[in-house]
């Protein structure tokens, strides 16, 4: 089959660096199983410009695919523009298979099947075993009745076959990397750049995250598989800065430790940037030093706030006096910090949005970076916001970035203030410019300006878009209303973690 994935442009800063791109990981590694099955397998990236939506649908009907295959990491945000360029899509292409996966489809293939006619099948969960065997049967003409993950119409109505198992070796789909030109792709100031992922999942329980629900639980590649693609994509094809996808890369202390050693046996220098816990960086003080001769230069932690009652409130886990102590660790071993700090919880005024600004100046991270909490259904938190009013209805600002729940003291203007105050005043500091203007370390000063010139671009960007462009109102509707759900859809979403079994997919 003539298959085409399609990533759509998406309309968060966030999702597009200014003037760099990054290549969509998911629909690369759904490609990979394709193309050794024997399919004719290309990717049309459309956030490059970003591609006008017009443009990205003449594009698509000029390939003249027998399927063409959505998904983006956007999720809820991406869903309105893939409904309209699939719909165009499938207006000019009416013979085209038109196939969703991710996310957002995965908890909502109910909702998509009943309103959108155009999309002939979703894939739920993981994508690449069930990918396979979708366009298997589609291309010899079986049913899917047989498939699991999936999801269509049977008899017009939407149907969901069991869910898929696990995948449990990860190493045993290859990504396909060479759907995608690497020159074309850039990262931490015109770095050739990739994403990368050690693991899937994650162990721990917030209940602001889908982690969990999503991928079940904690699994990880090969240590040495991966650091030897890693070596080949910097030795063949220039990549320089491998961002990590994993939202825990560290989970497991031993997996990880041996694929940092595996990495510095290969010899080479690259850049390497993520996300993990904080009391991951605590609990391995020890080794640390490996984690900065791998490659590592920045770490994304998750602090979520900086109030203990907040912390608790989203089942976090942690503390601040392990956020305090991993900021100081890195910082230690020459590695970046980044705080990632949520605002929009129903308690914020004017003394909490202060108090947070000292706690997150004591806490003295390298970059900050702040996000409003966002009720998506699959996640726990949905249970305790479904009541709340909602003040953002375009689903394409429901992208960690834009106030979608109002808060009961505080008007959206000035919550956004308050968090770009914040924003500000915690990248301004004397201390912060200090390590702007002069740090020993060559690479991590090139990583301190590249992140403040991008940082400025896009504080600016949200700022004229608050202002000028977005539209924020409350008329009643609360997070439950603006899904229309059912209570059978609640407790689907909220739903712990399935222990599947261990059986390869």
């Amino acid at each position: 089959m003539r298959i085409l994935l399609v990533n759509i442009p998406h309309p968060a800063i966030g999702s597009r660096i200014p003037r760099e791109q990054l290549p969509p990981l998911g629909l690369l590694a759904i490609g990979g199983p394709l193309i050794d099955d024997g399919h004719a397998v290309e990717l049309l990236d459309g956030e490059f410009g970003p591609m006008p939506l017009p443009d990205l649908v003449a594009r698509i009907v000029a390939h003249a695919p027998d399927a063409i295959l959505f998904g983006h990491s956007g999720s809820s945000s991406a869903q309105p523009i893939i409904r309209h360029v699939a719909a165009q899509a499938a207006a000019a292409l009416p013979r085209a298979t038109i196939v969703y996966g991710g996310v957002h489809p995965t908890y909502f293939w109910r909702e998509i099947l009943r309103d959108e006619p155009h999309v002939h099948a979703i894939v739920r969960g993981e994508g690449e075993e069930t990918a396979r065997r979708l366009m298997r049967a589609i291309a010899d003409g079986q049913p899917l009745d047989s498939i699991p993950g999936i999801a269509f119409r049977r008899d017009g109505v939407p149907f969901g076959t069991p869910s898929a198992p696990v995948i449990t070796d990860l190493d045993a789909y290859r990504v396909g990397w060479e759907l995608i030109d690497h020159r074309r792709y850039s990262y931490w100031g015109g770095k050739r750049a990739v994403v990368i992922q050690f693991s899937r999942g994650c162990p721990h329980l917030c209940n602001y995250c889908g982690q969990r629900g999503f991928w079940t639980r904690w699994r990880h590649r090969d240590p040495v598989l991966l650091a030897k693609e890693i070596a080949r994509l910097h030795r063949d094809h220039g990549v320089e800065v491998f961002n990590f996808a994993d939202e825990n890369p560290s989970a497991g202390r031993k997996p990880w430790r041996a694929f940092l050693e595996a990495l510095i046996a290969e010899h080479i220098s690259v850049t390497l940037v993520g996300s993990t816990r904080a009391d991951d960086i605590v609990r391995d003080a020890d080794i640390l030093h490996l984690y900065k001769q791998a490659g590592f230069e920045r770490f994304l932690l998750g602090m979520e706030n900086t109030d203990e009652a907040t912390l608790k409130l989203i089942r976090k886990g942690g503390s601040t006096t392990a956020d305090r102590e991993a900021i100081r660790l890195l910082r230690r071993h020459g590695i970046l910090s980044m705080a990632t700090w949520v605002a929009g919880f129903d308690d914020e005024t004017n003394a909490s949005m202060w108090r947070g600004l000292r706690q997150i100046i004591s806490y003295d991270p390298d970059q900050i970076q702040a996000l409003y909490v966002t009720p998506h259904r699959w996640t726990p938190f949905y249970r305790i916001a479904r009541d709340r009013p909602v003040i953002q209805p375009d689903a394409t600002k429901w992208d960690y970035k834009h106030p979608v729940l109002a808060v009961a003291g505080m008007a959206p203007w000035r919550l956004f203030l308050w968090v770009k105050a914040i924003e500000a005043i915690a990248q301004l500091r004397p201390r912060a410019l200090l390590r702007w203007a002069w740090h020993p370390d060559p690479k991590i000063r090139h990583a301190i300006r590249w992140y403040y010139r991008m940082g400025r671009r896009v504080w600016l960007h949200e700022m004229i878009g608050f202002l000028f462009r977005d539209r924020y109102r409350a008329d009643g509707r609360t997070v439950a209303d603006h899904f229309g759900d059912t209570q059978d859809h609640e407790e689907e979403a909220s739903k712990p973690a399935r222990r599947v079994p261990r059986a390869a997919a």
